[in-house]
């Protein structure tokens, strides 16, 4: 299909005006408009479209992105949740520093002030004692080899079960169901330490989920800042996941669910578990040199190094390092850590991730390597609750990307 220049009198752009205008290609425009980010309008002849330049230059406004530089179509959506800032290694929650956030803050109540812009001092959540039955049900009959992932997500799906007004999607029913979901998740979890007591934090219960140490105030301290850090961290795959899963109208479980089934990966949330059996390795034979040389010798990434956003230390690493660095029981694996970093560092100068820091705190407090992952899955529901009620606002079913069949061309013979 070919353009031909809009009429004079018209103030309408060919595609190809419209794609050099946004700065993308021409296919790119087509997906806004498959996606309802545009309108066209047949050229005259009805050969190629037309668009109205206001509007083409509203959405270059609004942050159409550029083409990057390896070429193809980059989905982008409007988002007043997380802003990472590249320049200089931050990011912001709503426009505050989250690590500021996370010194000053529980995770229950940067997540009530993220869902409704009020903070609230003491916040906590309370698990409905029938999706908590039901979320301890799901979980007990689950096979014993189950993994935390396994776990959680049965437990969002009994709690779906067993909440019939779940498809309820005014604001005030959705934030209703993701304060009972959050401790629910938490709550389902078999404990391994002491029971919990009224009055705990989020921190303190998914504590005892995951190591049977008691925890001293330091090591609680890390865990709570950890869970707030990774509330959200922008459009990552998870929370991409649960954008589009709200996008078709999926209730908030449902939505909780679809991140968690992409948050399983070792790309993604099960990153941190790699971290740590390298760090525990290195711990074992006395230093990161030879665990180090045998990732490069296979040919694997280090683990825990290096993020796409960042091009220093990853802000959320650099947070957590400095309060482990205040838990006695962390300094060996802390050692580690850094050894890690110095001796990958010649080769691949790379610096430390969040999936790092996770791993010294679930060595250093005798957790098992799942752990990074299960507080991930957790700390991120209420990112993704705040992405949802983003997402509930918008046009239903917008993403809608087309696909290029790459097929044999029709008609073929019957099987």
């Amino acid at each position: 299909m070919s353009d031909q220049s809009a009429a004079p009198e018209d103030p309408r752009l060919t595609t190809r005006e419209a794609a050099a205008r946004l700065g993308v290609k021409p296919e790119t425009v087509y997906a806004y408009v498959s996606r309802g980010q545009l309108s066209s309008r047949r050229a005259p002849g009805g050969r190629g479209s037309t668009f109205d330049a206001a509007e083409i230059d509203a959405l270059a406004r609004r942050g159409a992105r550029r083409e990057p530089p390896s070429g193809g179509a980059e989905l982008v959506f409007r988002t007043g949740v997380t802003l990472i800032d590249t320049e200089t290694d931050r990011y912001y929650y709503r426009g505050v520093d989250a690590t500021a956030l996370a010194r000053r803050h529980s995770y229950e109540e940067v997540a009530e002030w993220l869902w409704t812009g009020e903070l609230r001092a003491g916040t906590r959540f309370t698990a409905p004692p029938e999706a908590l039955e039901a979320g301890r049900r799901a979980v007990g009959a689950l096979p014993a080899h189950s993994t935390p992932m396994d776990r959680l997500r049965a437990s969002a799906v009994a709690a779906s079960a067993a909440d019939p007004l779940r498809f309820d999607l005014s604001p005030e029913a959705v934030l209703g169901a993701a304060r009972s979901l959050v401790p629910t998740l938490v709550g389902s979890l078999p404990a391994s330490g002491a029971p919990d007591r009224e009055g705990d934090g989020l921190a303190r219960r998914l504590w005892s989920r995951l190591t049977a140490r008691a925890p001293d105030a330091a090591s609680l301290r890390v865990l709570e800042t950890a869970l707030v850090l990774l509330i959200d961290h922008d459009l990552a795959a998870s929370t991409l996941a649960a954008r589009i899963a709200a996008s078709a109208r999926a209730h908030p479980y449902a939505v909780v669910s679809a991140g968690l089934g992409a948050l399983e990966g070792p790309l993604h949330g099960a990153a941190s578990g790699l971290a740590h059996r390298m760090l525990a390795e290195a711990l074992d034979r006395g230093g990161a040199a030879p665990v180090v040389a045998d990732h490069l010798r296979a040919g694997r990434r280090v683990p825990g190094l290096g993020h796409r956003l960042y091009r220093g230390e990853d802000p959320r690493a650099q947070a957590l390092f400095a309060l482990l660095a205040d838990v006695p029981a962390a300094a060996p694996a802390l050692a580690a850590a850094r050894d890690v970093v110095t001796t990958a560092a010649r080769r691949t100068g790379l610096h430390a991730n969040v999936d790092l820091a996770l791993a010294v705190l679930s060595v250093s407090a005798g957790m098992p390597a799942e752990a990074g992952e299960t507080l991930f899955a957790v700390a991120r529901t209420a990112g993704w609750i705040a992405h949802a009620l983003e997402e509930y606002a918008e046009r239903p079913l917008r993403m809608r990307p087309s696909g290029q069949y790459t097929g044999p061309r029709p008609p073929q013979p019957l099987p």
